[in-house]
């Protein structure tokens, strides 16, 4: 009995800790790339500064919760397309983001040599984003 209260209670610990350290690794993440701040200036939304920022709280809170339930919706295939979309938006914005603070990629293309092709490599990695992405939805996730 006191053991296994001692066992929930390491778990209830480690869980709360590591759920800790990831919420703050991510905002520690957003606040770096700048995305918030980036997203109020293209979309000149001085006005909706708390609209933006609840929109991320909740869809963080909301994609929390979906990742520890089993919830599953049995929606027809515009809604799965609009939210793949809403989600590529989201994963294209991160990547995009961090490439941009970084300079990843005329960085990677004087390293190797390849400053005249690098519209191809532009080119080739959202090419190859698209084709993934196409395959994990209508392949896998199907």
């Amino acid at each position: 009995m006191i053991q296994t209260i001692l066992v929930n209670t390491i778990q209830i610990f480690i869980g709360f800790a590591g759920g800790l350290a990831v919420g703050s690794g991510f905002v520690a993440f957003l606040t770096v790339l700048g995305i918030i701040p980036r997203l109020i200036q293209l979309t000149k939304g001085n006005r909706l500064i708390k609209v933006l920022i609840g929109c991320v709280i909740g869809g963080s809170i909301f994609g929390t919760y979906l990742s520890f339930t089993d919830v599953s919706w049995n929606q027809p295939f515009v809604t799965l397309l609009i939210w793949g979309v809403f989600h590529g938006v989201f994963n294209g914005m991160l990547a995009a983001a961090l490439t941009e603070v970084l300079n990843v990629f005329p960085i990677i293309t004087k390293r190797i040599g390849l400053e005249r092709q690098l519209l191809w490599l532009l080119m080739a990695v959202v090419f190859g984003k698209i084709a993934g992405s196409l395959f994990q939805w209508l392949i896998l996730v199907r």
